[in-house]
């Protein structure tokens, strides 16, 4: 950065971080009231799974949700007969569902059960509550629904495609105001986990017909709900980093028999935050390549500080509104280095086309088509953004 930019720069990073501690002093009063609590912990149903010890010999001892490892789970369930794998379900449909390591097909069943019960639940409380009609449209046929937790604003997760066979993979990690009412709307759908899920998907399918692809939308951690404090500092990422790592590590031992390249991770807006705090378990065994959009900042002072071997990439479109609120951090406000800068040093890939910022996914545009052949390992095809001369190129030492 030259000497004279940088007098502007950090004036502009003192002006933004006055603006937003005055905007969230202003409004204290009111997000107190409605602070998001963070759901943490192992799933519901723990406490009843903990005490079932109703199978024989040594599988009677189930492994703890709160402290067994993916891996000690899918050794758990592999020594397990099929009866024993479908009662343990049928007993205990929103742990078996939610269990990272435990086999898929189990958890989609499982997890189709646990909503049936929470439907049936709503409907005698309420018949006209709009979560009856939600929880139908998760069961529609052919729904892949990897995780349920009804807690809170609840927490979802859908896979789209067939991810025991997928030699290539993506994890979609969303940002703000998304939980499981608006986890698919139908307004706005590129700016929704399964709108951005599917259309990669197809992306990717028309890159590469003949190669097994899936995406994963994940909404495994408390967002937050509209501008204030929770959006402003990193308490619901600090809380949601642990499930996204479990969560990796999951897909770690549940997929890596078919898998050419372990998981993309694509971080969009505040999710970017959650990413960059996980980022330092994300070792190569769990994630090829971290891919923030529309980020407020990693809470990292470069890509070298997020401690990951990952590869890390960052775009941002000319018509986000997040760029004027990247690149500070002050009393707890704001979440740092804006990842697109070049100082930074992620590998910054083009998003013309992109509109607004929910656009990235949108078909036709660059961020999507380069989305697509990250995922894919084909790098020669990512067109990086325009940078200034002599900037490094963003594909370097990968072609």
């Amino acid at each position: 950065m030259s000497q004279t930019h940088r007098p502007r720069h950090y004036a502009r990073r003192l002006i933004t971080a006055a603006l937003t501690v005055t905007i969230v002093a202003a409004t204290a009063g009111w997000t107190v009231a409605h602070e998001e609590q963070a759901i943490t912990g192992p799933p519901p149903g723990t406490s009843a799974w903990r005490a079932d010890h109703s199978l024989p010999g040594a599988a009677r001892q189930l492994p703890d949700p709160a402290t067994a490892s993916p891996a000690r789970i899918a050794r758990f369930f592999a020594g397990l007969g099929e009866a024993q794998r479908r009662t343990l379900a049928v007993r205990h449909p929103q742990v078996v569902g939610n269990l990272d390591g435990a086999p898929l097909a189990l958890r989609y069943a499982a997890n189709a059960r646990a909503i049936r019960a929470a439907r049936a639940k709503e409907r005698t409380a309420d018949p006209h509550s709009p979560l009856v009609r939600r929880y139908t449209t998760l069961l529609s046929p052919g729904r892949q629904i990897l995780a349920f937790d009804p807690r809170g604003r609840g927490q979802v997760a859908e896979v789209f495609g067939d991810l025991a066979a997928a030699r290539r993979t993506a994890v979609v990690v969303p940002g703000s105001d998304i939980d499981l009412n608006v986890f698919d709307r139908d307004h706005d759908r590129f700016g929704t986990p399964v709108g951005m899920a599917r259309s990669l998907r197809a992306r990717m399918a028309g890159e590469a017909p003949d190669t097994p692809t899936a995406v994963v939308a994940w909404v495994g951690y408390t967002t937050p709900a509209g501008l204030g404090p929770d959006a402003a500092t990193s308490r619901l990422a600090e809380a949601g980093a642990p499930r996204l790592d479990r969560f990796l590590a999951g897909l770690a031992v549940t997929t890596a028999a078919t898998a050419e390249s372990p998981p993309t991770v694509f971080c969009h807006s505040y999710g970017s935050v959650l990413c960059g705090l996980a980022a330092s378990a994300m070792d190569r065994t769990r994630v090829s390549d971290l891919v923030v959009l529309g980020s407020p900042g990693m809470r990292a002072d470069s890509a070298e500080g997020l401690h990951t071997p990952a590869r890390v990439w960052a775009a941002r479109d000319s018509t986000d509104w997040i760029r004027r609120v990247t690149g500070y951090a002050f009393l707890g406000v704001g979440h740092g280095e804006d990842p697109t800068d070049r100082s930074f040093g992620a590998r910054v890939i083009s998003a013309d086309r992109a509109q607004g910022h929910t656009g990235y996914f949108a078909p036709g545009t660059d961020s999507l088509r380069n989305f697509a052949r990250i995922t894919l390992g084909r790098f020669d095809g990512v067109r990086c953004a325009d940078r200034a001369e002599g900037a490094q190129d963003c594909r370097h030492d990968l072609i």
